[in-house]
């Protein structure tokens, strides 16, 4: 088994997977399966579960990917999503002057450089 890093470019978080290589019978080719153990801290640099893990009663033993319904909660309240809503639609609005802005001056620079040719 391996331990193997990979970084998502999309988000910039290195996730940490644990690899197994074998050969399938069937195929006569080597395969792979990779499991995620977690993310690594850019501060500490250690890997954190990317998964709550749950203490059974019974044994005692640590079951990872596994949580209780009582303990799932959302990453985020209705009043935070509702104003992340608002900022994005501000922000959309925001881009859409900025391209006009953009369109006005490009036909602007188009004409000095018409005129400018012409003179």
């Amino acid at each position: 088994m391996a331990i193997i890093k990979q970084l998502n470019k999309k988000n910039g978080v290195t996730y940490v997977y644990e690899s197994h290589s074998y050969r399938d019978p069937e195929t006569k080719q080597p395969r792979s399966t990779r499991r995620l153990i977690g993310k690594i801290d850019e501060e500490t640099g250690e890997i954190v579960p990317t998964r709550k893990q749950k203490v059974s009663t019974t044994t005692g033993d640590v079951n990872v990917g596994t949580t209780p319904a009582t303990e799932k909660s959302p990453a985020f309240s209705m009043d935070e999503i509702r104003q992340k809503d608002s900022q994005i639609q501000e922000l959309r609005r925001e881009v859409a002057k900025l391209h006009r802005e953009k369109a006005d001056l490009a036909a602007a620079l188009e004409k000095i450089v018409s005129s400018l040719k012409e003179a």
